[in-house]
């Protein structure tokens, strides 16, 4: 799909009405096909769970912007779903957060969040000694992202993380008073409310702005579910943790019956999944793999290098 049509698709589906948008992560391009296949609508490509998948690094800043954009442009070039990537505190100042955007576009994903945590001590969510930058700073930060994809492709989504309420230098009620900002002052496509304590600081911060609201776990114990996001108002969930657990969980176990009984363990994998196939996540004829290559070396080649294919 094309690009331009991913970012049409992602404000069509942050403003849908009446069915719940469950945003979770793609670990990697290969299970993003996966997931496409299973129905995903839409993803996030989070520093934590994906960069870090690739990397190995820690959510603390030390991701660069390239490194982001590159493994956020390969999962969103391998499916035809809208991608989100993890746009950190911008890498930098207003012209970095321009670049940002402005890469992000060129490599085909959908969407962007920006937090408003300081660049210096940035962390990962729900770490100990978060802070937030002034409102101001916050609000240069977004309108330079949103004029530069309002310079490229306007339909391209900006979303506001907020992570003020357990800042160190902030509170619920300048928290509200940011959502309502970054939405109006910056005009962002969509605010997302870090850690909301309890589901009445939800209603809260929908009554807060007009705009498409999203809010994690934060401390509220556990993952609501999309018909309590409905009954709050809320049309986008916010589960990107799950599929990493999920195939952490996979791997543990197979690893230590793999360590314990040696290649039965995958004879007995086989026969469990009999009657469940899976899908495999193969580029297809449509993509860049081996389909294509026979394709074009019958395309370019003379009949004398292609009797390969004949054994």
């Amino acid at each position: 799909m094309d690009s331009k049509l991913k970012t049409a698709r992602l404000q069509e589906l942050i403003h849908r009405k009446g069915k719940v948008l469950a945003v979770l992560h793609t670990p990697t391009a290969q299970t993003a096909r996966i997931m496409e296949k299973a129905g995903c609508e839409a993803a996030f490509v989070g520093t934590s769970g994906v960069v870090g998948n690739y990397t190995g690094m820690s959510d603390v800043g030390t991701a660069t912007m390239t490194e982001c954009v590159q493994i956020a442009g390969w999962i969103a070039q391998s499916v035809n779903f809208p991608i989100i990537i993890d746009g950190d505190t911008g890498h930098g100042g207003i012209m970095a957060v321009r670049r940002l955007v402005r890469d992000s576009i060129h490599a085909g994903i959908a969407g962007i969040r920006i937090d408003d945590q300081p660049i210096e001590g940035k962390r990962k969510t729900q770490t100990a000694g978060m802070e937030v930058v002034s409102m101001e700073q916050a609000i240069a930060r977004y309108r330079a992202a949103v004029d530069m994809k309002n310079e490229l492709d306007p339909n391209f989504v900006i979303m506001a993380q907020c992570y003020a309420r357990d800042a160190a230098n902030s509170n619920l009620d300048d928290t509200l008073a940011r959502l309502k900002a970054y939405r109006d002052v910056a005009g962002v496509d969509w605010v997302q409310l870090e850690s909301p304590h309890s589901p009445d600081e939800i209603k809260l911060a929908r009554a807060a702005v007009s705009c498409p609201l999203s809010f994690m776990k934060g401390k509220l114990g556990r993952y609501l579910s999309m018909e309590e996001h409905l009954a709050l108002g809320v049309t986008i969930a916010w589960y990107p943790g799950f599929t990493h657990n999920v195939l952490w969980a996979a791997m543990w176990d197979f690893m230590q019956d793999f360590n314990a009984r040696g290649t039965a363990a995958w004879d007995d994998f086989v026969a469990s999944r009999k009657d469940k196939p899976y899908p495999r996540p193969d580029v297809g004829p449509e993509g860049e793999g081996a389909d294509k290559q026979r394709m074009l070396e019958e395309k370019y080649f003379p009949q004398e290098m292609l009797k390969k294919y004949q054994k």
